[in-house]
């Protein structure tokens, strides 16, 4: 049976090696080398799944009833509590991901924004490459798109930026700008027209604050897409194995294979 790789099967190792996206652009930025051996299924990451599950939890919900309940279903293992005094209810992270759920179900602007076909995959290319994407809510009348973000921060918090050395504002420093000049693009390719996009953040807070972050200058965005534009074709180059990974020399993966630097001259 044929897979699905823009549906279903979006999200497996054959999907990613058919298809850039920018979570695997960001992935290959950090080490090169680790980035091959994750699509050659020689190396997965040990890291806590838990914020991407709860990011997850709360996407779910405004997908669909049906796709909550499945999400639930399959990582109910995960979410709910086997010893203590939580035992038989949802972990501490999870009940967070309740009360973002309840912020945004109350706010007004999110219900008004949030309209439109959910979860939408989006192809084209970038630089003669082929790449991917998946939108929470696309309007195309309305010529918008919204991708919800959760944040442990407030809203209008900086994050440090190892790239840059400076402070920025934490949708910038993870990737998010770049994510939605990606989707523009995209979108623009398969619809000829402009799209606006919209980040809503929802904060991990006991009290929950929601905003619309609407991309309204497209100079910020232009400036992402021109410098994947121009770094993709190398990176590329590596991922089909044409050209030689770059190490990072300080993730888990460098260390446990004797990759770091052995002498430092101070």
């Amino acid at each position: 049976m044929a897979k699905d790789l823009l549906g279903a099967d979006y999200y497996i190792v054959e999907s990613s090696r058919a298809y850039w996206s920018i979570s695997q652009y960001k992935r290959f930025r950090e080490c090169e080398e680790r980035a091959v051996a994750e699509l050659a299924e020689e190396w997965t990451e040990d890291r806590d799944s838990t914020p991407l599950l709860v990011g997850n939890y709360v996407h779910s919900y405004f997908e669909s009833p049906e796709a909550h309940e499945i999400f639930k279903f399959e990582n109910g293992s995960t979410m709910i509590a086997k010893t203590g005094a939580t035992k038989c209810h949802l972990k501490k992270d999870f009940k967070v991901a309740e009360v973002m759920i309840n912020a945004l179900k109350t706010d007004k602007q999110f219900a008004e924004y949030y309209i439109g076909e959910k979860e939408v995959s989006v192809t084209g290319v970038i630089n003669g490459i082929d790449f991917k994407g998946k939108i929470d809510c696309l309007n195309i009348e309305g010529g918008y798109f919204v991708d919800i973000k959760t944040t442990k921060s407030q809203i209008d918090d900086l994050a440090w930026s190892d790239e840059f050395r400076t402070k920025m504002r934490w949708f910038e420093v993870y990737g998010y700008v770049l994510q939605m000049a990606t989707y523009k693009e995209l979108l623009y390719q398969k619809y000829g027209k402009e799209f606006i996009p919209i980040i809503y953040a929802v904060t991990k807070e006991s009290i929950p604050d929601t905003r619309a972050v609407v991309f309204q200058s497209d100079e910020k965005l232009k400036y992402e897409l021109a410098e994947l534009s121009t770094i993709i074709s190398k990176l590329d180059a590596v991922k089909k194995g044409i050209s030689e990974a770059i190490l990072c020399k300080h993730c888990n993966y460098c260390k446990s294979h004797g990759l770091t630097d052995k002498v430092e001259i101070y």
